[in-house]
């Protein structure tokens, strides 16, 4: 049974929530494992963690309709790992900058409040990825007035807590955007959670080279020059 679970002999079909092997079909992050030629699981080493778990959140929540449209990005998903810390923020901010102008009022406070401590978090980053991540987070507050005006608010009642954000945290912001995509009062909400995670997957594919071409480039300056 390990072995073959591990090589499965069926395509797998993509379909919501967990499943036990391919034979029942395929969430997103499951059918990347088996592209991976990873052992069959939902939570595959192959994929950055806070981006599987939006891979997973958006497969569960597009319709059965709209699935299908997730199927070409699965490859791509395969080999964006990376262990800083500053990524999981990143894709926090990606994805409340999609729900916060068209999620229903409870959902905007919470995502706007994320977006308000994700801001502080890039303050302290000067790169390129991080500044765009600060125009995504600033344009979707200014999308919700109200809503920001009630994570500042809320924010200055809290009292000053513990700098940076968590991977819990980017996480919770994650969960807290799709699911407001999804129940939002718009025509096109599978568009909208395919837009999402396409736009994800670019970012991360982004972060990931980059951090790949400094660590190159610090291997080069550390290679002593021989005659």
């Amino acid at each position: 049974m390990r072995d073959a679970m591990a090589q499965p002999d069926v395509m797998p079909i993509l379909s919501p929530g967990r499943h036990r092997s391919p034979r029942r079909g395929a969430c997103f992050m499951e059918f990347a494992s088996y592209l991976a030629g990873e052992r069959w699981s939902d939570h595959p080493a192959c994929t950055h963690g806070t981006l599987a778990h939006l891979a997973r959140m958006v497969n569960d929540r597009t319709s059965e309709a709209g699935r299908g449209r997730l199927t070409p990005l699965i490859p791509t998903v395969i080999g964006l790992t990376s262990d800083d810390p500053l990524l999981d923020v990143l894709l926090a901010v990606r994805a409340a900058h999609a729900a916060l102008p068209i999620a229903a009022e409870e959902r905007q406070r919470s995502q706007a409040v994320g977006l308000r401590v994700a801001l502080t978090v890039l303050a302290e980053r000067d790169d390129e990825l991080a500044a765009e991540s600060r125009e995504l987070a600033e344009a979707a507050l200014r999308a919700a007035p109200a809503a920001d005006a009630w994570a500042i608010q809320f924010i200055e009642e809290l009292g000053p807590g513990r700098p940076g954000m968590t991977v819990r945290q980017c996480r919770d912001i994650v969960t807290g955007a799709v699911d407001g995509i999804a129940r939002a009062c718009v025509g096109d909400p599978d568009d909208r959670l395919v837009a999402l995670l396409t736009s994800a997957v670019s970012d991360t594919a982004r972060f990931v080279g980059a951090s790949r071409e400094a660590a190159d480039v610090r291997t080069e300056a550390d290679v002593p020059v021989t005659s």
